[in-house]
């Protein structure tokens, strides 16, 4: 079996953070990552603060092979993003004539139509690697293992849908699910020892409420599909 890359995801916003948006990017993210064959090991959340996003990338792109980051790099003053990638690279930001062209061809009357608060988004550390955005045509950006992605959700998709091609990743990730008729107290201590016999597989249990009975689901993730179909027998017998 080909290895796994790792992955994490730093989310930035304030408005996440107070909850007046839901993040739905890391969930997009996280799935084409397992379907791709890389583990995500980690997601973070911060807010629009210049320092604490470029000593979290910096620590970030240390510990896995890939990082992404989602929001922060749209034409208003908190958009500080772009700023922070280049201080945790130590390489100057710059408007980049690529990024300005591409953003051109999104208004009717191309370059004069990009004014003072648009042009941020064509700032790009030096050296970095343009992301196509097919929506609104503002790019983000790669450097070295960073992935600088949109906040909003359709552009963070599209930027996810021409990225992920890109990176190399290991067998992806099965799973399969059985539903189990009985509360996770009847059951835990059967599923402790399958889980035990099973350490290379990663199975977790979810109790949930139907109608007035309680069941739970358990979910067993694993990169051989012989193992898991062994396995879901195993997991069928609690029943």
């Amino acid at each position: 079996m080909k290895p796994q890359p790792t992955a994490a995801i730093l989310v930035i916003g304030d408005e996440i953070l107070s909850g007046r948006t839901l993040d739905s990017n890391s969930n997009y993210l996280a799935n084409e990552l397992t379907n791709n064959g890389i583990n995500l090991s980690e997601v973070r959340v911060i807010g629009d603060e210049a320092k604490k996003i470029s000593e979290t990338v910096n620590f970030l792109r240390g510990q896995y092979d890939y990082i992404f980051t989602s929001g922060g790099i749209g034409p208003t003053h908190d958009d500080i993003t772009a700023e922070a990638i280049a201080t945790a690279f130590n390489v100057p930001l710059e408007i980049n004539s690529a990024a300005v062209d591409l953003l051109a061809s999104h208004y009717p009357n191309g370059k004069a139509d990009i004014n003072s608060a648009r042009l941020r988004m064509c700032r790009i550390p030096e050296g970095a690697t343009l992301i196509q955005n097919p929506i609104s045509k503002a790019p983000g950006f790669s450097i070295e293992n960073v992935f600088v992605m949109a906040g909003v959700p359709s552009i963070f998709r599209a930027m996810t849908d021409s990225t992920i091609p890109q990176l190399v990743g290991g067998d992806p990730l099965l799973s399969i699910s059985v539903r189990i008729e009985k509360g996770e107290g009847d059951i835990a201590t059967k599923l402790s020892e399958i889980a035990k016999k099973h350490k290379e597989v990663s199975i977790g249990s979810y109790p949930f409420s139907q109608n007035g009975r309680y069941g739970t689901m358990i979910v067993a993730r694993h990169r051989n599909k012989d193992v898991l179909n062994k396995l879901e027998r195993k997991l069928q017998n609690l029943m």
